[in-house]
């Protein structure tokens, strides 16, 4: 018979190894390229410091705390820079720490696709969505759509911006530039 403290540590072992699995996954299915933000869960883990494994879910203002270190911004970072950034202020109380992070649920991107498309709306998607994926979540265009003109409206910390897209050209292989991975909250117009 196993004595207390080895099952302890037995059972500390198999729900790390469920972690990494599970991490190790997500990566697999574009969980590295993906950036967090307001109201995702993350699950951290700290090696063989129980106190240190906890979800997470980030706050409204991008931030989540944690104890020894803090708050730490979260909010339009990758799971790895997150990682670095706890370890980095971690190891002036654990030297050896080994951090894991992972995403354990999202709120997704929030897009919008207006205008002359067959179904406007908001589209929520878990992974990076580009402009013609977007147009194909709203079942293409009508015959009616300026596809020259369309316009993405994106809001960020120096205000809104209005960037171009022209449907002919990424049609045609074209000016690939054009077809941006959209972020939370733009918004597609077909005019």
């Amino acid at each position: 018979m196993m004595n207390i403290q080895k099952m302890k540590n037995y059972l500390r072992v198999c729900s790390l190894l469920v972690v990494l699995l599970g991490f190790g996954l997500g990566s697999a299915f574009g969980q590295s390229s993906y950036l967090v933000q307001s109201g995702d869960s993350l699950l951290v883990s700290v090696w063989n410091e129980p106190d240190l494994t906890n979800s997470i879910t980030i706050h409204p203002d991008g931030t989540f705390s944690m104890p020894l270190i803090g708050e730490i911004q979260a909010s339009q970072k990758s799971v790895s820079q997150i990682k670095e950034a706890i370890t980095e202020k971690l190891i002036r109380y654990i030297p050896d720490a080994i951090v894991t992070v992972g995403i354990e649920e999202t709120v997704g991107v929030n897009i919008y696709v207006i205008g002359q498309v067959n179904t406007p709306g908001v589209f929520n998607v878990q992974q990076p969505t580009d402009v013609m994926q977007a147009l194909s979540l709203a079942q293409g265009m009508t015959p009616y759509a300026a596809k020259n003109k369309i316009k993405i409206l994106r809001r960020g910390s120096d205000g809104q911006k209005a960037i171009g897209f022209r449907y002919g050209d990424v049609a045609k292989g074209l000016k690939l530039e054009q077809n941006i991975v959209l972020e939370n909250g733009d918004v597609v117009v077909v005019p």
